[in-house]
């Protein structure tokens, strides 16, 4: 499967500390700036004082933020933590058919709308019937194992019960979990951070709905949608 994001042009800094969920300040060049975090995840395992962080320069001048903060070196790889891209890299794979167990779907539309609030995407059977799928970004690995979430999560336990209610209703529904980073083996359910997150996606299972979970390689340069791992619920 050949889906590659190439990053922006950047540099490598030195994270600091994070001034709030968005914000942190690393040294770069020798000075002390601000840079964004694309993800409002905890992180705690990554972003530590002293960690090497690679900073793609802000190209707006209307940015607070000098930076963007992309990736972080953590026991001698890189980890992505930017929770947009595995979004991308779904929606790639979608377009070039390459996601095999969806590869014979029709694609329809982003972020198709659900009661009070929004799936990633709504695809098509040739049938006409319909197939929602949910995409999360994946930053913690633990002694081989991506889990999910790292903090409690109400919207994604919200998203799992609608998921299960469209799969009782006849359409097809999966959960897709990206794991940003190349050192897991297999995934599952943070069951220690949000107990009730793993009941939910337990629940929703047993209802039909499908759970995947993939891997990614991480480099500076970019970020590539690897291996299809095996996934305990």
């Amino acid at each position: 499967m050949s889906v590659y994001i190439p990053f922006a042009p950047g540099r490598p800094g030195v994270f600091l500390e994070r001034l709030n969920r968005f914000v942190a300040l690393v040294r770069v060049d020798g000075k002390e700036r601000q840079a964004h975090i694309a993800t409002s995840g905890r992180l705690w395992e990554l972003l530590v004082p002293g960690a090497t962080v690679w900073l793609e320069p802000s190209s707006s001048a209307l940015r607070k933020t000098a930076f963007s903060l992309r990736v972080v070196a953590y026991e001698g790889a890189w980890v992505s933590i930017d929770a947009q891209l595995p979004n991308q890299l779904i929606r790639k794979a979608l377009a070039g058919h390459v996601l095999q167990p969806f590869r014979h779907l029709e694609f329809v539309r982003s972020e198709p709308a659900y009661e009070n609030g929004r799936f990633d995407f709504l695809l098509a059977e040739k049938t006409g019937r319909a197939v929602y799928l949910e995409v999360k970004s994946v930053t913690l690995v633990e002694r081989d194992c991506g889990f999910f979430p790292d903090a409690p999560t109400e919207r994604g336990r919200r998203h799992l019960r609608h998921l299960a209610d469209l799969t009782l209703a006849g359409s097809r529904c999966a959960v897709i979990f990206v794991i940003q980073r190349h050192d897991a083996l297999w995934f599952q359910p943070n069951y220690r951070t949000d107990p009730a997150f793993a009941a939910a996606l337990r629940q929703a299972v047993s209802c039909g709905v499908e759970v995947y979970a993939y891997r990614c390689r991480v480099s500076p340069a970019g970020i590539s949608l690897g291996e299809r791992l095996p996934v305990l619920v």
